[in-house]
């Protein structure tokens, strides 16, 4: 089993003394309570941001208190291609459950679309709750995949916005399972080894005709994952894998 890793909010070595990092608050005393941490073992600090150093610890101290002697801090560039999930808003705790397994999975950022046919919509003090919601699940996915750079989870977009994220894509698609309308597998589509990679995945109703149509105006192509049909909450999860897979960032 890896080092577990504990977000803070500056690796920079002034904030040092001596070698040595106090780790309190809510992460300290995760480590301390839960974890029950003790002298001489090891743990990953981390920024969420790319920065990390590796650890052993020297003391837990109280509830909520763990002194780290931290080793060198190194940084963990962008992997590339980046891939950005457009997901479409679903219902219940599903949206949670997109973000967490796209995160574990390797995904490099989120975007919450509110699609045409989403039953939820995220409007005022409800919708900022509930971005606040899917942030918290990508650190916590974050830590528990022993990531050191945690997808970026942005504001709630258009549908115009996300168009015009895809028109700046080097690679835009939209998964889209109709028998009726032309669409090509993602398994085979020519990928960019570099730059960005964009995936819409639609709500369970599936992306409106007029989506489509403003997608496609803005280059981005309908692809299909296989001959089963998943749910909004599943998709993204899925085609990142076939993607990390295939552009060689599980090699």
């Amino acid at each position: 089993m890896t080092a577990p890793v504990f977000v803070v909010e500056s690796l920079e070595r002034t904030a040092l003394s001596g070698g040595e990092y106090v780790l309190d608050g809510p992460e300290g005393r995760h480590a301390v309570s839960v974890k029950r941490l003790r002298a001489g073992e090891e743990v990953v600090l981390t920024d969420g941001r790319g920065r990390w150093a590796e650890g052993v610890v020297k003391a837990a101290e109280g509830k909520d208190r763990l002194v780290v002697d931290l080793g060198a801090v190194a940084e963990e560039p962008p992997e590339l291609p980046r891939i950005t999930v457009v997901q479409a808003l679903p219902k219940g705790d599903r949206g949670e459950l997109a973000v967490e397994t796209m995160t574990e999975t390797g995904v490099d950022a989120i975007v919450p679309w509110a699609a045409a046919r989403c039953v939820t919509q995220w409007k005022g003090e409800r919708g900022a709750k509930a971005l606040g919601k899917w942030r918290s699940t990508a650190r916590e996915a974050g830590k528990q995949s022993r990531r050191v750079r945690f997808p970026e989870v942005m504001d709630a977009a258009t549908t115009k916005q996300v168009a015009a994220l895809l028109a700046g894509a080097d690679f835009a698609a939209v998964l889209h399972e109709d028998r009726d309308y032309g669409s090509e597998p993602l398994a085979t589509a020519e990928l960019p080894a570099e730059g960005e990679i964009v995936l819409v995945v639609g709500p369970e109703g599936g992306v409106a005709p007029e989506e489509l149509a403003l997608f496609e105006e803005a280059g981005a192509k309908a692809y299909r994952l296989g001959r089963t049909v998943l749910r909004t909450s599943t998709a993204g999860t899925a085609a990142t894998a076939l993607l990390l897979g295939r552009t060689g960032r599980w090699s």
